[in-house]
């Protein structure tokens, strides 16, 4: 490929070889093409092109690109795009295209011939480069629909749920022990669903929203807030506050999620009648990898069973995800990916309190 796009742009006979060795192999698409009164017309194209539009290079060189593989609909677009790319410009869009066996969604990448952007000479054509994203948008809008319709009907459903168990229980105060029994564990079922579908909603802002740019937080605050809302949720349980380095850690307010769904977890899943649980903030014992710089520890620690190791084992060391093992909830998911998104680690330990030590561990700002 490329053989035209050498012609008289070559400072020897090796770099022709090399660009078309290097073209031909890359898993992008990529059509070498001239522009004909703005029209782009093949002159080449690479395997991937025919492996992925289903048009083999013989067929479609000398055709116009435009006539192949955009649709009628999206013609203006393309229009532009090629106008761009006559003006010495390297643009960038997502676009849909025809392929031999249907539409798929592609990232485009109109690139000029090298160097005519420099000189008042009309570009005379370039490379059009699409990257397949058909499955990752199609994934996209899926998870969407998963996500909206799945976090509805839980919360939804669970709130009748919940609702209509609590009328129950209390015409059950007379009735035997056993259908209180069955009605209370109803309910509590009821509230896990309303957990699973806010924790969902955590999880979709943490990963819409990634932190692209350092900023920072004081833990402090936070943490004496998620105390106080867990001793009014849970007046059985003793929840401590034990601050002993403070400071600014780099994280944003969504660290809230992750400390407040530690303590929840070390709440909810710890059958003693009055669980305890303490949240400490630390300067870390070491740092994640033997990272340079100085990290602090968020520790939530309880007095209740421990953690399974096969839920340990999925979150931290990428054991495979199957049916039977993914972890009993989203609780310790929801945390992981928050102090992902922050750049931190998440580790597990045993608490002088007899149970679990979870640590988030974030680095000083």
């Amino acid at each position: 490929m490329v053989r035209n796009a050498a012609d008289g742009r070559s400072d020897g006979g090796a770099a022709p070889d090399r660009y078309h060795h290097l073209i031909e192999h890359v898993q992008d698409a990529v059509v070498e093409f001239e522009l004909v009164d703005g029209d782009p017309i093949v002159t080449d194209v690479n395997r991937a092109f025919v492996e992925v539009f289903g048009y083999s290079a013989d067929e479609i060189a000398g055709e116009s690109l435009n006539e192949w593989v955009v649709p009628g609909w999206k013609l203006s677009e393309a229009e532009q795009l090629d106008s761009n790319t006559a003006s010495g410009e390297v643009n960038y869009k997502q676009v849909t295209r025809e392929t031999a066996n249907g539409l798929r969604e592609f990232l485009y990448r109109g690139v000029p011939y090298a160097g005519c952007e420099e000189s008042d000479a009309a570009v005379e054509g370039g490379f059009a480069v699409y990257t397949d994203l058909t499955e990752v948008s199609r994934n996209e809008r899926r998870l969407e629909v998963l996500n909206r319709i799945l976090r509805h009907n839980l919360r939804n459903n669970a709130n009748i749920v919940a609702g209509h168990t609590t009328r129950l229980l209390a015409e059950l105060d007379e009735q035997t022990a056993e259908s209180t029994s069955v009605a209370a564990t109803i309910e509590r079922a009821a509230h896990e669903l309303e957990r699973l579908a806010e924790e969902a909603g955590h999880i979709r802002r943490i990963l819409d929203h990634p932190a692209d740019e350092p900023t920072d937080i004081d833990p402090a605050p936070m943490v004496l807030s998620v105390a106080d809302e867990h001793r009014e949720r849970a007046p059985n349980a003793a929840v401590e506050v034990d601050i002993d380095d403070p400071g600014q850690v780099m994280a944003d307010t969504r660290l809230r999620y992750a400390v407040d769904s530690l303590v929840d977890n070390a709440i909810e899943h710890n059958p003693n009648p009055q669980p305890r649980v303490r949240v400490r903030i630390a300067k870390a014992d070491e740092a994640p990898d033997e990272a340079s710089g100085e990290w602090v520890a968020i520790h939530v620690e309880d007095d209740g069973p421990r953690i399974p190791a096969d839920e340990r084992d999925v979150i931290l060391d990428g054991s495979q995800i199957t049916p039977t093992h993914h972890g009993s909830g989203l609780g310790l998911w929801l945390t992981e990916l928050t102090v992902e998104t922050f750049g931190g680690a998440l580790s597990f330990g045993e608490s002088d309190l007899g149970g679990n030590d979870v640590s988030i561990r974030l680095r000083r700002r």
